[in-house]
């Protein structure tokens, strides 16, 4: 499912506009970017939690030239789904 697709059948159980529901669902990713960006954690009820989690730098080896190279400390966003999404899956 694409994103159109995704606006489409979600104003049709709405009962709103195709630019309505683009809009509410634009206005909602705006609203986690910003929160996941100000370091907060982003719980959703019945589905899961986005967190910004931090990797430590560390050393790794090229396997063909056996060189060690330092990956430096970044952040990356992760999800943990919900129990409930995990049982529907199971």
């Amino acid at each position: 499912m694409n994103n159109k697709e995704f606006i489409s059948e979600l104003s049709r159980k709405l009962g709103y506009t195709n630019k309505d529901t683009a809009q509410l669902v634009s206005s909602v990713i705006s609203v986690m970017t910003q929160e996941l960006q100000d370091g907060n954690t982003v719980a959703i009820q019945g589905f899961g939690t986005f967190e910004v989690k931090k990797k430590l730098e560390r050393i790794s080896i090229n396997p063909l030239t056996q060189q060690r190279m330092l990956i430096p400390p970044k952040l990356v966003l992760t999800y943990k789904p919900s129990v409930t999404l995990k049982e529907k899956f199971k």
